[in-house]
C-alpha cells in the first residue's frame, strides 16, 4: 500500500492513483498546488475561463484563443482616409461648362477641446486594447462610461487604433 510522503498515513488506493498525500489538513496545505486561471473571453452572461498550461500559452500567443466582442466594439485597423479630388479638379456634380462662380471652401472648424487628460486617454487605449469593456475601464480611471466611450472613438476617427 502507497504511503503519503508528508505524513507516512496509507493511502487509499484509488486516491494513490493521482496523488501521493493523504486527505489530513497538513498535508494538504502542504502538497496541494493551485492552478492558474486565464480569462480568454468575456460577455455580459459570463466569463469564459481556462487554465493556464502550456497548450493554453500556445493557443493564445498563436491568435487562436481572442476576444470575441473586439470586432464589435472598436477595430484596431484605422478607418481608410477618404479620398481627396486633385488640385484644380471640378467638384463633383457641377458641369464642366458651368457659369456660376465656384463655393468658396470653409475654413476647417478648430478641434474642440476634449475633456479628458493625455494620461487618461492612453490608459483607456491600453485597457481597451486589453479587452476591457468600457464599465470596466471607467471604474479603474474613476470616468464615466461614455466618457470613455468617447475617448475609444475619437482614437479610433484619428487613426490611432
Amino acid at each position: 500500500m502507497d504511503k503519503c510522503i508528508t505524513c507516512g498515513a496509507d493511502l487509499h488506493p484509488e486516491r494513490a492513483k493521482k496523488y501521493n498525500y493523504c486527505m489530513s489538513r497538513e498535508c494538504q496545505e502542504k502538497n496541494a498546488k493551485g492552478l492558474t486561471m486565464v480569462a480568454v473571453g468575456m460577455n455580459k452572461a459570463a466569463d469564459e475561463l481556462m487554465i493556464f498550461d502550456d497548450r493554453t500559452r500556445e493557443d493564445l500567443a498563436s491568435g487562436k484563443l481572442r476576444d470575441q466582442r473586439r470586432g464589435s466594439f472598436v477595430t484596431s485597423a484605422p478607418a481608410p482616409p477618404a479620398p481627396r479630388p486633385a488640385p484644380g479638379a471640378m467638384p463633383a456634380g457641377k458641369p464642366a461648362g458651368s457659369t456660376r462662380p465656384a463655393r468658396k471652401s470653409r475654413p476647417a472648424p478648430r478641434p474642440k477641446p476634449v475633456p479628458w487628460t493625455a494620461k487618461q486617454e492612453r490608459l483607456a487605449l491600453l485597457y481597451n486594447e486589453q479587452g476591457l469593456r468600457p464599465a470596466e475601464i471607467a471604474e479603474k480611471l474613476g470616468v464615466s462610461s461614455y466618457l470613455v466611450t468617447q475617448i475609444v472613438l475619437a482614437a479610433k476617427n484619428r487613426g490611432k487604433l
